[in-house]
């Protein structure tokens, strides 16, 4: 009886285990809404229609996938060497959460007026994309939704996941942010016929907002971080 009751402590409690629950769906929200919202493939549609104005249903298929690759590649590449970027380069977490938030607001206010950030699309990439025969890679791929923003917060998300279970949460989150951006490409004639462009401003305008509060939560982050404010739990 003295041995059973002995190993009864080293049995993880309920409590633990729903805090280790809750915990690990926390993280992988924020690690889902903040790469999705900086890939944002719904601000994407007007350019991706315009780039693949007058071609087959098939060739615009296939240049919606291999976009939605190339930004899993990109973003992927990025998270796994994370770790060795910041190591090469002596790059401290707290200074990229900072310099991460303040891409992350100027990105988001751009979107707050319902128009992609010159870091992620121009006009003239835009036209001359139009004239390629397969623009996929460049620059729907890379930078239109794999852009300086997406790349930023995946790095400082690498950066705050010690555990493997996190680190999974953010791979598994980059692919799902793949997998409903070729979705939302594939689909852009009709998301944009059933939106319309006032639901697709507003829906970027919504996704702005969210954007600038996850900026400020990467400065304050960062300040904490470096023992500005106060830590709270």
């Amino acid at each position: 009886m003295r041995e059973f009751a002995a190993l009864v402590p080293v049995l993880p409690t309920h409590a633990a285990e729903h805090a280790l629950h809750s915990t690990y769906v926390r993280f992988s929200l924020l690690a889902l809404s903040s790469i999705f919202f900086l890939v944002d493939p719904f601000a994407a549609i007007p350019s991706f229609i315009a780039i693949t104005a007058g071609a087959d249903k098939q060739r615009r298929r296939r240049m919606a996938w291999k976009a939605s690759l190339t930004c899993w590649i990109v973003l992927t590449s990025f998270a796994l060497a994370g770790s060795l970027i910041f190591r090469l380069f002596s790059i401290t977490l707290p200074a990229f959460e900072l310099a991460g938030g303040l891409i992350l607001l100027l990105i988001g206010i751009d979107m707050l007026e319902a128009k992609r950030s010159p870091t992620q699309e121009s006009t003239g990439e835009t036209a001359e994309a139009a004239a390629k025969e397969d623009a996929g890679v460049v620059p729907l791929g890379i930078p239109m939704l794999a852009g300086p923003g997406a790349i930023s917060s995946v790095m400082v998300l690498v950066g705050q996941a010690p555990n493997h279970w996190q680190m999974a949460a953010i791979l598994i989150s980059i692919a799902v942010t793949a997998l409903l951006s070729f979705a939302v490409l594939n689909g852009a004639d009709r998301l944009r016929r059933l939106l319309g462009e006032t639901g697709i401003r507003i829906l970027v305008r919504i996704m702005g907002l969210l954007l600038v509060a996850l900026a400020m939560q990467f400065f304050v982050n960062g300040l904490t971080d470096l023992g500005i404010i106060a830590k709270q739990d």
